[in-house]
């Protein structure tokens, strides 16, 4: 069995595991429509931290959290190869009485 690299003894505040919202038409049209939000967190950050820091600095009632490990693109710049950063996202949807207002 792997081993969970979001079980860590380091305990995030809610400031430092929310990096951004991700402000696109996909997230937008969810947000819309099934009331879910997407954020770039941070790679040690789970599932309770993520709700944790949601419900505190926006003031609402979350239900559900999903998180995604994104990997990095190659990329190229002339005789360079390298790569984006490997980050994760998660997708935190809301009780349907709550809204978060990014505008």
């Amino acid at each position: 069995m792997a081993r969970d690299i979001t079980q860590t003894a380091l305990t995030l505040e809610p400031h430092q595991v929310i990096f951004r919202p991700l402000v696109t038409e996909k997230g937008m049209h969810k947000a819309n429509r099934c009331n879910a939000y997407a954020f770039e967190v941070s790679r040690q950050a789970g599932k309770t931290d993520v709700r944790r820091a949601v419900e505190e600095l926006f003031e609402v009632k979350v239900l559900s959290v999903n998180i995604q490990n994104r990997k990095g693109k190659p990329r190229k710049a002339r005789y360079r190869q390298g790569a984006t950063k490997a980050w994760k996202k998660a997708i935190v949807t809301l009780h349907p009485e709550h809204r978060i207002n990014f505008f």
